[in-house]
């Protein structure tokens, strides 16, 4: 995956969830953040970040803010875009018989539906950009919405489907997630009981750079 009109930034500050300051060129410019997780380890002051001018008529804002450099050097996509449209280009190559975005099932839309012979595959995408000591964690913030689908995964492989939860990590190095149970504790509960049901947790490794994204695993 990648991005067409790049360019980098420092970050200033972060007044709300979907947008933030930055300095580029010596200017101050307002960014829409393609995130709304808290990613208070990553956008400290000072630090790098790249941003991508995508050229949609009628936006306020002429950026999205797409990656940053941790303080420890690891650069970091936080996109929550870019894991679907990944894992899409992903899957493309995987010779599924049949594969279907936004796919619903239950009470929620699951992010991928696959057929392969008579194997019937539903695949949940999560994207990982909290790093904590060379291990992933997620979420970064509560989310409801992810035990919900931790759920509906859980009910779907006890009726026979292939259940998949994939954790696209957005940064280099990284091969394992954990559940962030410090921050909910209750999204721990549902993957272990996730697990239990038969659902399958998928790593997907990734190699970062400031204009794309890509899986290597």
């Amino acid at each position: 995956m990648k991005y067409t009109n790049i360019t980098k930034a420092k970050f200033i500050n972060r007044p709300n969830r979907f947008i933030a300051e930055v300095e580029i060129d010596g200017h101050t410019e307002t960014v829409h953040v393609k995130n709304t997780g808290r990613c208070k380890e990553l956008l400290i002051p000072g630090c790098d970040v790249w941003l991508d001018a995508p050229g949609t008529p009628g936006r306020k804002t002429k950026y999205d803010l797409v990656a940053v450099k941790k303080s420890n050097g690891l650069l970091i996509n936080i996109d929550s875009q870019a894991p679907n449209k990944l894992v899409k280009e992903w899957l493309a190559d995987k010779n599924y018989d049949m594969m279907r975005p936004e796919y619903t099932y239950g009470n929620s839309r699951i992010d991928f539906y696959m057929e392969r012979g008579k194997e019937k595959i539903l695949m949940e995408v999560k994207g990982c950009t909290l790093e904590v000591d060379g291990i992933g964690y997620f979420p970064d913030a509560p989310t409801e919405r992810g035990i919900k689908h931790l759920r509906e995964l859980a009910k779907a492989a006890k009726e026979g489907f292939h259940a998949i939860l994939a954790f696209v990590i957005q940064m280099d190095g990284i091969t394992e997630v954990r559940p962030n149970i410090n921050t909910h504790a209750e999204f721990g509960v549902a993957l272990d009981e996730a697990k239990a049901a038969g659902v399958e947790v998928w790593f997907l490794q990734c190699h970062v750079e400031e204009d794309g994204l890509e899986i290597v695993n």
